[in-house]
Order: C-alpha cells, then structure tokens, then sequence
C-alpha cells in the first residue's frame, strides 16, 4: 500500500531542479564512459551516428528508471517520484503507460530532432519540400523555447510542473516517502568555525614570529657548548660538525662564536634571515669569515 501522505508535502522548488541536473549529468558520464569504449579506433568514427547513439543510451536509461519507476535517477536520489496528476485518487497513482511513452518521444524524440535537423535538413535539395519546412521547424523551435521559459516562469510562483512535458502529460513530482522533521545541530559547525578562525589567527602570526632566532635561543639554553667563548679559537678546529645541518663541514666558516659552520648553510640562512643566530651558543651574526686552522707537520720514520 502506498501511502498517501507523500501527496500532500510539496516537492521544493530546487530539489526539483536538481534533479535535472542530476540527470544531465548522469547522461553526459554514460555518453563520455560510452566513447571511451571506441578511443582507440578512427577520429570521428562515431560522429554520423552520435545523434542515434545518444537517443539509444537515453532510451536505456528511461526504460530502467522512468517506465519501471516512475523517477529519474536524479529523482531517486532525492526521494521524488511522478505521479499521475490526471487520476482523481486520494492514493498515490504512478504513471500510466501511456504517460510514459509519450515521456519518451517528447524527451528523447525532441533531443534527436534538435541534433539530427541540421543534417537532413542539408542533405535534401534546396526546392524540396523538407528544405521548406526548415522555417516552419525554426519557427516551432522558437515557439517551443518561448513557451518552456513562460511556464518556468509560471513554476517558479507555483512550485508544480518545471518542464512543458510534465504539464501537457498531468504528472507532477511528489516525494517517495514521508518528510521527517529535521533537527539542525550546529555544534559541529560552531567547532568547524572555531577553528578556521583559529588557523586564519596562526597564518597571520607565524610571519610575524623569527622562528629561526626563537629557535637558536631555545637550543642554546640546552648546549654543553654554552661557556664557550668567542677567544677559545682552538674549539673551533675542534668541532667536527656544522652547527646548521649537522654534517661535516663543507668550507669551514665562523659567525663569530667557537662553532664551525658550512660556508652555504651559513650564507643561505643569512641572506633569509637577517638577525640569524647560532643555534648552538645563541649568538648573532657578526662576521662570516673562514675558520683559520693551524696544521702541524709531523715528520714519521718508519722503523
């Protein structure tokens, strides 16, 4: 049994229409999934048939959802359904068989001659008689575009029948199954705000804040290296590492403290950092000059 409740809650005006635009999307994802089948073969090889491709995909895709469930899949997915406007029930009525073929042939049908009108139009002889219609078919176009933009129109103030099929053929969106009330909680989106406006906070204060110089100073609280003065010349030829990237240093270089710095490591940091400090001591800047080294020779006899 269905139940007759559905009838009375009104379809909204945008799950209506997004229901078309589900469905134009699900036809152009069948379309381009349905071309990928062929990439391989001629360019173009489709073209002169793509108009009678198209209308056999979209009588697929009406056969399974409209003539075997009243709905679209677009419709489906947002709990509407047609029913039959013309049937005097209380009940929810579907639509009838005819209602469904003529849905075919004004959808469908239509498609096909909008994209199939030009070629044949074409193809026939300028005296023909078909060339002649060519107006009356352009005149019934325009009328037809005229006609779907007044009753749009008329939808929007109403909220029944978006398209000139479902007015001429009596069937009208209803939804599948009874609206619930629904509760809106906004804790979620209270905690989705709080912290965007705290990330928004942290990307304006980070610039602001000289890392590498909070940094060198956390670093030289904790450094066993700390007495060390900038006199005691002879550590630096003892410190095997750079104090920037830890490895064995590559050109030797002095900020003027007793630690050893790779001449890059130390160039690239000054250069992006103008109050640069040595991590290891907390010392700033003061001169990059190489380290001096005093190299004994010693002279080995072998026994």
């Amino acid at each position: 049994m269905e139940d007759s409740s559905s009838t009375l809650t009104p379809v909204l005006r945008i799950s209506q229409l997004d229901a078309f635009e589900l469905d134009t999307a699900l036809e152009q994802l069948v379309w381009s999934q349905f071309t990928q089948c062929f990439q391989h073969f001629k360019p173009g090889h489709l073209t002169p048939f793509e108009p009678e491709l198209k209308a056999f995909l979209q009588l697929l895709l009406w056969r399974f959802t409209i003539y075997s469930q009243s709905a679209t899949v677009g419709q489906a997915l947002l709990n509407i359904r047609y029913k039959n406007d013309l049937s005097q029930a209380q009940k929810y009525q579907p639509m009838s068989r005819q209602q469904k073929l003529r849905y075919a042939v004004f959808n469908i049908g239509e498609k096909w001659l909008q994209e199939r009108s030009h070629s044949l139009f074409l193809s026939c002889p300028t005296e023909s008689v078909i060339h002649k219609a060519r107006h009356l078919f352009t005149f019934l176009n325009g009328f037809m575009k005229v006609a779907s933009l007044l009753n749009f129109l008329v939808f929007l103030q109403k909220g029944r029948f978006p398209t000139l099929t479902e007015r001429f053929l009596g069937v009208r969106a209803v939804f599948s199954r009874p609206q619930s009330v629904r509760e809106v909680g906004f804790e979620y989106m209270n905690r989705e705000l709080l912290w965007h406006g705290f990330a928004e906070f942290l990307i304006f204060l980070f610039p602001l804040i000289n890392t590498r110089k909070l940094k060198s100073s956390i670093c030289s609280l904790f450094s066993p290296l700390e007495g060390l003065r900038v006199s005691d010349a002879s550590q630096a030829a003892h410190c095997k590492e750079c104090a920037l990237c830890g490895e064995w240093p590559t050109m030797p270089h002095t900020i003027g403290c007793s630690h050893v710095f790779c001449y890059y490591c130390v160039k690239s940091n000054a250069i992006a950092d103008m109050y640069l400090a040595c991590p290891k001591c907390g010392m700033e800047v003061q001169k990059i000059e190489p380290v001096k080294l005093h190299i004994e020779m010693t002279e080995f006899h072998e026994r």
